[in-house]
């Protein structure tokens, strides 16, 4: 019954918009002058991008399962420093939210770049994936889902904003992660508590033999299980999300695990601008992973490629043992341990539809054309005022590989404040092999794990 419902529902759809997949002909320049991903595949004009020629296909040397990841480009140099002094400069190729730190923070914040090293790569059998979903995929429900793909992004050579959020919805990031980090949210003068998460995932969307229409029927794009461990407060406290596919027919599904009642409850709104998990207001539940969930509360718009220095290889922010005092600083992250570079990149606006409600107004999205990861977000309030920047620190994790962030930084440019994310220094390596099933994302589970 339910996939004769989903069925019914994309037709309808369908009926009333234009076929989102591309010909045979267009699909076959993903072997040509666009990367396997849909990224061009030739350098810039005046060489400063260079020509993508695989990525990292293989582990650095000295490097074992369950190591930080070295850094590959160690002994690449700074190419030169951007400052408020001389930011005019170089404006053309930065975000206004990124203009805007620098106006922020005129004495501390800058952008050390470095060389344009394009090491995104994925496997051979996403890559094949992502052909064969070139020529099938479609949006569906008015935008608010897809069908016809599975395990590589739906739209590799995209012509609208909505097909290009939902390649950074779907993107590879391998099968299943088990991840402990941290995330701290400074006051203003750069006093901290810490928090500690054991983040459980279980990508459906490119599990071992699942299909496009098995996705249909079961319409789950992902699991996610979240535990808090520190401080002793809070530790217990738990949050279980499945993520649907389409979620017009049926919206995600979350539940919570709260210490002090014991019990599992039903958390509908665990979506949309709802304040993130411990993080003092300074993200949204949708902020997460740049962004996430229903894109039906936006018009979509795609404005076209930019080329943006974006934080990108950051091992040196990732690497083993970093003293969080020398990284938390007040205003913003201690800037020496960031690696910017040239990328090209997707730039989307996304603007409130008229009679939806959400604290942002509008949102452009700077989505990394090598792997499909949103990297920088600028994002308005109500005022049409700039509100908040947040930027993903990405690297290559080349056990997989796949391309992902390792630090997430929300900056709130009115409290002065930000939240930093994902904070990997002092915690295990992810655990891409983790012995995760469909039994560790049940409410029985999340009990148990809250426990």
């Amino acid at each position: 019954m339910k996939k004769l419902t989903l069925i019914t529902a994309m037709t309808l759809a369908l009926s009333a918009q234009a076929n989102a997949a591309v010909t045979s002909e267009e699909a076959a320049k993903l072997k040509k002058e666009l990367t396997p991903v849909g990224a061009t595949r030739a350098g810039n004009a005046d060489g400063s991008i260079p020509a993508w020629t695989g990525g990292i296909t293989k582990p650095v040397a000295g490097y074992s399962k369950g190591d930080h990841h070295p850094d590959p480009f160690a002994a690449d140099k700074v190419s030169f420093t951007i400052t408020a002094k001389n930011v005019e400069q170089y404006k053309d190729n930065l975000t206004p939210g990124q203009i805007k730190l620098f106006k922020t923070y005129p004495d501390t914040f800058k952008m050390h770049v470095y060389p344009t090293r394009r090491s995104a790569s994925m496997p051979q059998n996403v890559y094949d994936a992502i052909a064969d979903n070139a020529t099938k995929a479609e949006l569906i429900l008015g935008g608010n889902g897809i069908s016809n793909a599975v395990l590589g992004v739906p739209f590799p050579i995209p012509t609208t904003g909505l097909e290009v959020i939902w390649n950074h919805i779907t993107r590879y990031r391998g099968e299943k992660a088990e991840i402990v980090s941290a995330q701290v949210a400074p006051t203003a003068s750069g006093d901290y508590t810490m928090m500690e998460m054991k983040n459980s995932i279980l990508f459906k969307y490119t599990e071992p033999g699942m299909t496009a229409d098995k996705l249909a029927d079961d319409n789950i794009v992902f699991k996610f299980k979240q535990v808090t461990t520190q401080p002793a407060r809070l530790a217990g406290t738990a949050l279980l999300v499945h993520e649907t596919l389409n979620q017009d027919s049926e919206p995600r599904k979350a539940w919570t695990y709260n210490t002090g009642q014991r019990r599992v409850r039903l958390a509908p709104n665990i979506a949309f601008d709802t304040p993130g998990t411990a993080t003092d207001g300074l993200r949204t539940t949708d902020d997460f992973d740049m962004y996430n969930g229903s894109p039906s509360r936006y018009n979509w718009k795609l404005i076209g490629k930019k080329e943006v220095y974006i934080p990108y290889n950051s091992y040196k922010l990732h690497a083993k043992g970093l003293d969080y005092d020398d990284l938390i600083k007040p205003g913003h992250i201690n800037q020496d341990y960031v690696r910017y570079e040239k990328h090209r990149v997707w730039q989307v606006e996304a603007t409130l539809k008229e009679g939806m409600r959400h604290t942002y107004k509008k949102r452009v999205f700077f989505i990394d054309e090598d792997n499909w990861q949103v990297s920088v977000a600028d994002i308005y309030d109500n005022r049409d005022e700039l509100y908040r920047v947040a930027m993903a620190h990405e690297l290559n994790y080349y056990e997989l590989p796949a391309s992902w962030s390792t630090l997430d930084v929300y900056y709130d440019l009115q409290s002065r404040r930000y939240l930093a994310q994902g904070l990997d220094n002092h915690s295990k390596m992810y655990n891409f092999d983790a012995k995760l099933t469909d039994k560790k994302f049940t409410k029985s589970a999340l009990r148990r794990a809250g426990r």
